[in-house]
Order: C-alpha cells, then structure tokens, then sequence
C-alpha cells in the first residue's frame, strides 16, 4: 500500500487532487472490481454518490448485504458508526470510511460509559437500542433495534417488562405511545430531525393541499401528529414508490429524495425545511452535515489507498453482535 502522508491520517481522509478531467465516477468503479471492493451508500449522501454505489439502503440492511457478498473490502458511505456496525457483521473483510470524521448526532449522544452507569442506577431494565448508536453501546445492549421494526421487537417483550429505550428519545417516545408502554427513554436525539417543526409543514400544506407528509419516526411528536404517514427511510421510500400518483411533503434527512425521485420521476417530492429562527435565513431542505462529508474525491482515494479503515476491539466486537443477532431471531 502506498504511504499515507501524516496529515492525512491527522484529518482522517485523504483529500489528495486527481489530475484535471478525470471521471472519478468511473474510476471508483474501476477500483472497485479491482480490489473486490462493495460500495455502500446510505440513502442520505449526496446523489452522485448514491449513482457509485453498488448498494443503496439504511445502515444495518446495508451492513447485512455487504457480509452476504463475497467482497474482501466494503467502502462504508455513511457516517462512522455505520462502518463499525459493517467490521462486526464482516470482520473478515476491510471496511472503508471515507471520512473518519463523519459522525453522527444521535450517537454522539449516547456515550458507553453513561449508558453503563445510567443500567447500574436501573438494575433489572434491559437495554433497547436503536442502530444509531456506538459498537461500544451496542456491546452495553440486550437487543438492538431499527426504526423499521422497533415496534415489532418491543411488542416482544412482557408489557410489565422494565424497559430501557435509546438514544432517540424522539423515537422511544412514538413506540411507547403505540404500544402503551412507559419504557424509560434515553435523552437523545438527531440534530437534522430535531429542527423540523409543524409551522413549515403546515405552509407547505397550505401551498399544496393536496400533498400527504411523510415523517421519520425521530421527529418530535408534533410533527408525526401531522403526519399521514410514519415510517423509516426504507417505509417512506416504498409508500412513494407504491402510490407514485400522490404528492408529498417528506420530513427527514434531504438525501432521501433523490431514491424517492429516481423510482418515482413524475411525482412531486417536498423537502420540510429546517425551523427558521430570528436572524436565520431558511434554506429549502434540511442535511445531515456529516453525511454531506463524503464525497467522490474522499472515495476514490478511500480505494485508492486503502484507508481511511475502521477496526473494532475483539471483545466489543464479540459482545455488540449478540443484540444484532437477537434482533434478526425477533424479527
């Protein structure tokens, strides 16, 4: 492998420049059968990354497709702790981050040490997790969860059981209405789901009154009060595709809409704004910033050096798989 300089390996990526006109698209592609390499990329990157991959999805569907392929290297386009989960499912294989900065809100704010202190002040309570969260946390868990099937995992367990949900307290609290349960919530959340409001959906709906919202399940409360339909990405993605006749207003992460447009390409998709604040001047969709930290350049000399890689500690790694297979038996 060719010496990485030390200030690439200080900033976590490598940002070297390619030579004026070169097709970084096709020369991803051509890395990429060279070295038996998988892309991955999450459905909130940008599109021309989307366009590269050779798989598109959530973090742990995606996970779970790169260790059913014979690949010896997975280029994990999405943020760190989604190539954590991709090196537990495949340990055997390299896996790739192309910016090892790009982390994630909602992880950030579940840190392993006070989760385990928050268990020691809570005996008897397991521990719900959802995928966004650290392989350290994950290692702290009983069974981990997506948005897609929490109801269904937690529908598992007793209603009398002493129940502990997180990080997305946003999240947790949609399941516990549902369900009728009182788990204890983590108080975390997602920084890009946090900043939509009700007011900006509502002007839209005035604007397009006939247009249905669609919301992930990390939006507050009131936002999925207004919501015609709650689902995760992977939900919102195939209600569009299965009524391409409609209109929608969608409440999540911008990135999502350029899947949504490529399989519905006359129907009309509205990105909800952040919520403006005094000062502030409103933007027209609302982003993830450490996934816009990928790019083409960041990937192409990802599999061109070989790094930036993640590794995970053996003893993390062996203990963070259990609540994932849990979660496969459950569900």
């Amino acid at each position: 492998m060719t010496m990485i300089k030390q200030e690439w390996k200080e900033k976590g990526f490598i940002d070297e420049p390619v030579a004026e006109g070169t097709d970084l698209k096709a020369e991803i592609r051509r890395l990429a059968k060279e070295k038996n390499a998988v892309i991955l990329a999450h459905y909130y990157t940008v599109g021309e990354i989307q366009e590269v991959a050779d798989f598109i999805g959530d973090s742990l569907a995606l996970a779970r497709k790169a260790a059913e392929t014979d690949a010896d290297m997975i280029v994990m386009c999405g943020v760190h702790f989604m190539a954590e989960t991709c090196k537990i499912l495949s340990p055997e294989k390299v896996v790739l981050c192309p910016d090892l900065n790009a982390g994630c809100s909602l992880a950030d704010s579940c840190r392993a040490e006070d989760l385990r202190k928050f268990k020691d002040e809570h005996p008897g309570y397991q521990v719900i997790s959802y995928v966004n969260t650290t392989a350290a946390v994950k290692a702290l868990t009983d069974v981990v969860v997506t948005s897609g099937n929490a109801k269904k995992i937690v529908d598992t367990f007793p209603q009398n059981a002493k129940l502990i949900f997180g990080p997305d307290q946003n999240l947790g609290s949609y399941i516990n209405s549902i369900t009728g349960r009182q788990m204890l919530l983590w108080n975390g959340g997602c920084h890009v789901h946090e900043r939509f409001s009700v007011p900006e959906i509502l002007k839209l709906k005035e604007a397009h009154p006939g247009a249905l919202v669609l919301a992930h399940p990390e939006c507050k409360g009131p936002v999925l009060a207004v919501a015609d339909v709650v689902g995760s990405t992977a939900v919102l993605l195939k209600y569009a595709i299965e009524h391409p006749e409609g209109e929608y207003i969608v409440a999540t992460e911008a990135g999502i809409l350029h899947e949504m447009q490529r399989n519905c390409p006359d129907t009309v998709f509205l990105p909800v704004p952040p919520e403006v604040t005094e000062g502030s001047i409103g933007c027209h969709c609302n982003e993830c910033d450490y996934m816009k930290m990928n790019s083409l350049l960041k990937i192409y000399n990802a599999l061109r050096y070989e790094w930036p890689t993640v590794e995970v500690d053996a003893d993390i790694a062996r203990e963070a798989v259990k609540p994932i297979n849990r979660m496969l038996e459950l569900s």
